[in-house]
C-alpha cells in the first residue's frame, strides 16, 4: 500500500512548520500560568496546558490555512484554546455548580472574538478571583490578530454564532446533574428547527467544537475569502465536521466517564450498533460537507486526522465495543486514515 503523498506533506509541515509554533506559544502561556496568584485556578491552568496539549497541537493545523500569515493564526488558536481548556477544567472540577458562573467564565470567549468589547470580571461569580490577569490576557491575544484582519468583518457574525453555541453547552453540561438533562434537552428543542435529523446529545456534541472557529480565523487571511464562502465553511464544519470531533472524544472515553459518573453523549445510544453507525453517518457527512470548499484536500486530511487522532488512543485497546467501532471507522477512512493512524500511534507511544 502506497503512503499518500498528501498525507506526507501535511505531515511534514506538521512537524516542520505547526508543532514548533505551537509549542513555542504553549511555553509562553505555561510561564504566565505559573504566577498566577491564586492557588485554584493557578493548579488548573497549568493543568489544563499540562494535561491537553493535544488540542492546540490538531487545532493549529488549521493555521496552514492562513498560507505565510501561519504564525498569526497559530497564536490565534493556542490562545483561544488554551481559554477553552482552562475554562472547560474550572467548571469540570468547580467550586461552583452555578450556570451563571459558568457563563461570566465563557463571556470571555466571545470577547476573544470581538476586538473592541470591554472587559467584564469573569471571576465576579466565584471564590476564586486573583489570576493575575491571565484569563485577561488570553482574551487579549485573540483580539490582537483579529485586530490586524482588514476582512474579520465577514467572519464575525458566523464566529460569534458558533462560540454561542459553544457557551451555551459548557452553562448546560456543568450544572447539577439533576438540572442537566432537563437544560440540554430544552435547549436542543429551541434549536432543532434548523438542523438536519439528529439526537439531543448528537447536536450537543456539534456545539462542543472549537475546529469551526479555527478554519475561520485561519480563512480569514486570505484576501480573496468571501462571506458566502465564510457561511460554506460554517455550514461544513458545524454540524458535522464538529459533531464527529466531539462524538470520537466521549467514544474513547466511555469507561473514564463510566468510572467517574460523568456526562459522555454516546452513552444515550441505543447500543453500540447504532453509535457505531450515526458514527460513521457523520464521518461520511463531514467528508461530503468538505469537498465543495476551496483546498477540499486539506479539510478532508483534517477529518480523516480526527479518526485517527482519537482511534490511536491508549484509551481504545482497553474497550472492546469502541475497539469494533475503531476498525469499522477506520475501514471507513481509507488508506489516508489508516496512515495517519499509524503516524498517531507510534507519535502517542514515544511522547
Amino acid at each position: 500500500m502506497q503512503v499518500p503523498t498528501n498525507f506526507i506533506s501535511l505531515t511534514t509541515k506538521m512537524i516542520l512548520k505547526v508543532q514548533p509554533v505551537t509549542h513555542s506559544c504553549l511555553r509562553q502561556w505555561k510561564e504566565r500560568a505559573q504566577k498566577i496568584p491564586d492557588p485554584e485556578l493557578r493548579r488548573q491552568a497549568l493543568a489544563s496546558i499540562a494535561t491537553k496539549t493535544f488540542h492546540c497541537e490538531g487545532g493549529s493545523l488549521y493555521g496552514l490555512l492562513a498560507r505565510h500569515h501561519y504564525k498569526d493564526a497559530i497564536k490565534f488558536i493556542v490562545a483561544y484554546q488554551t481559554i477553552s481548556d482552562y475554562l472547560d477544567n474550572l467548571c469540570d472540577r468547580s467550586t461552583s455548580q452555578d450556570p451563571k458562573d459558568f457563563r461570566a467564565l465563557h463571556e470571555s470567549m466571545l470577547h476573544a472574538l470581538t476586538p473592541k468589547a470591554p472587559l467584564t470580571a469573569y471571576y465576579r461569580f466565584r471564590r476564586e478571583q486573583d489570576d493575575g490577569g491571565y484569563l485577561a490576557a488570553l482574551v487579549q491575544a485573540c483580539r490582537e490578530v483579529l485586530g490586524h484582519l482588514s476582512s474579520y468583518h465577514l467572519g464575525a457574525a458566523a464566529l460569534q454564532e458558533l462560540a454561542s453555541v459553544y457557551i451555551d453547552l459548557q452553562v448546560h453540561k456543568h450544572v447539577r446533574k439533576d438540572e442537566r438533562l432537563p437544560r440540554l434537552q430544552a435547549w436542543f428543542a429551541g434549536h432543532e428547527k434548523g438542523l438536519p435529523q439528529m439526537a439531543w446529545y448528537e447536536f450537543a456534541a456539534c456545539a462542543g467544537s472549537t475546529l469551526g472557529i479555527f478554519c475561520i480565523v485561519s480563512q480569514l487571511f486570505n484576501p480573496a475569502t468571501t462571506a458566502e464562502l465564510i457561511g460554506r465553511i460554517k455550514n461544513a464544519y458545524f454540524p458535522w465536521v464538529q459533531g464527529l470531533h466531539i462524538l470520537l472524544d466521549y467514544l474513547i472515553d466511555q469507561e473514564e466517564d463510566r468510572t467517574g459518573s460523568d456526562l459522555n453523549f454516546c452513552s444515550y445510544y441505543e447500543d453500540s450498533e447504532h453509535l457505531s453507525c450515526r458514527l460513521s453517518h457523520f464521518y461520511s457527512q463531514a467528508q461530503a460537507s468538505v469537498a465543495s470548499l476551496p483546498n477540499a484536500k486539506f479539510h478532508h486530511l483534517i477529518t480523516c486526522g480526527l479518526l485517527s487522532i482519537y482511534l490511536a488512543d491508549h484509551k481504545v485497546s482497553r474497550q472492546k465495543d469502541v475497539r469494533v467501532i475503531s476498525k469499522k471507522l477506520l475501514s471507513l477512512g481509507g488508506s489516508e486514515a489508516f496512515f495517519f493512524y499509524l503516524h498517531c500511534w507510534i507519535y502517542r507511544r514515544l511522547t
